[in-house]
């Protein structure tokens, strides 16, 4: 009997990302796409999937300058076509996963086969875009898969807001006024807050600012009830465009 070497099998290339969503806008019907990528070199969130949120007919960059970027960011204060403090550089990040969206290097999400890179992994909900632009039922089962999540949203007064996304996302909160009415509706903030700003007695600092704990270690962002609200201090290039009233105002 004459022997045979076994072919060799390739390794599968590791997935860098994937579209889990290609459709229109919960906010505002306009086309957008979520891409999950699996990899970060982010230090302050960690080791996490991060999905980023875009329009799908324009890069980043445009969409931000025409205005198109409320399909994705909604009503936020805190959008560069408004001047506002967005951290989020889109020439970066948003940019290079844009175009490698449009050159077709991401698979579209398939259950079956993907579902096991979500397993003890650590989601993050919107690493660029409002996770509420987004069907719940995108998210929720991979929040489920996932072994911890983090998400914010500052659409809870739009009109087409999921109200369901508050038991996944924190409510993003700008003055101390907005973070008190948010949480007397049952909701955990996110506030972003000036320099030297007190805290509230129900608020601690995020612990990314205080400790340098990443957010893969802390979990404290992920909307649920028993835990405490946070507060940031504003940051990123634009920082000095954020301006908060006092409490009360």
């Amino acid at each position: 009997m004459r022997l045979t070497k076994a072919k060799k099998i390739k390794p599968r290339p590791p997935t860098r990302g994937l579209v889990l969503y290609d459709g229109p806008s919960v906010l505002d019907g306009s086309p957008i796409v979520v891409i999950a990528t699996m990899k970060t070199s982010n230090p302050k969130t960690g080791d996490m999937i991060q999905t980023w949120i875009l329009r799908s007919d324009e890069n980043p960059v445009e969409a931000s300058k025409l205005g198109l970027d409320k399909s994705i960011c909604g009503n936020c204060p805190l959008r560069r076509h408004h001047g506002g403090a967005c951290y989020v550089n889109l020439g970066q990040a948003p940019l290079s996963i844009y175009r490698a969206y449009k050159r077709g290097a991401y698979p579209k999400y398939d259950e079956a086969k993907h579902a096991e890179l979500f397993f003890s992994r650590k989601l993050r909900l919107g690493a660029y875009g409002d996770p509420a632009a987004v069907p719940y039922e995108v998210f929720k089962p991979l929040v489920d898969l996932s072994l911890m999540h983090t998400g914010y949203t500052h659409q809870v007064r739009h009109k087409n807001f999921d109200i369901r996304y508050l038991n996944i996302c924190m409510v993003s909160a700008d003055t101390p006024k907005q973070a008190e009415r948010m949480q007397s509706l049952g909701a955990r903030t996110f506030r972003v807050a000036i320099a030297n700003d007190n805290l509230a007695e129900n608020e601690i600092e995020c612990l990314s600012d205080s400790k340098g704990i990443s957010c893969a270690d802390c979990g404290l962002c992920n909307g649920k009830s028993n835990q405490p609200n946070i507060a940031i201090t504003v940051h990123g290039s634009l920082a000095n465009n954020f301006k908060s009233p006092k409490r009360g105002k």
